[in-house]
């Protein structure tokens, strides 16, 4: 009977270390779970990333436009400044939501 009883608590015993073992490989600061959420936050930072990098990149042609494009400083003056040359007339008109 002693064997079996102490067969039984090594039993438990292994398996209570096995719980232990599998609970923090999944749920512990660095178990499944975790390391899921972080590859789900790397991906939506390199996603914003890539964003910003495209932003960028657009800026950088703007800024080329407008050290080397004359016609397009005087483009952008016009339309969201309202600047004219003084020869010429404007004439506005009311929009069709003002109506």
């Amino acid at each position: 009977m002693q064997k079996s009883g102490m067969k039984r608590r090594l039993y438990l015993i292994l398996a209570g270390c096995l719980s232990f073992i599998l609970f923090f490989t999944v749920f512990g600061e660095r178990g499944l779970l975790r390391i899921n959420d972080l590859k789900r936050e790397l991906r939506q930072v390199e996603e914003k990333s890539a964003e910003l990098q495209t932003a960028n990149e657009k800026l950088r042609q703007e800024i080329a436009l407008l050290h080397g494009d004359r016609s397009h400083v005087e483009r952008i003056a016009r339309k969201e400044l309202g600047l004219v040359k003084p020869d010429e007339v404007v004439y506005r008109f009311p929009s069709a939501a003002s109506r």
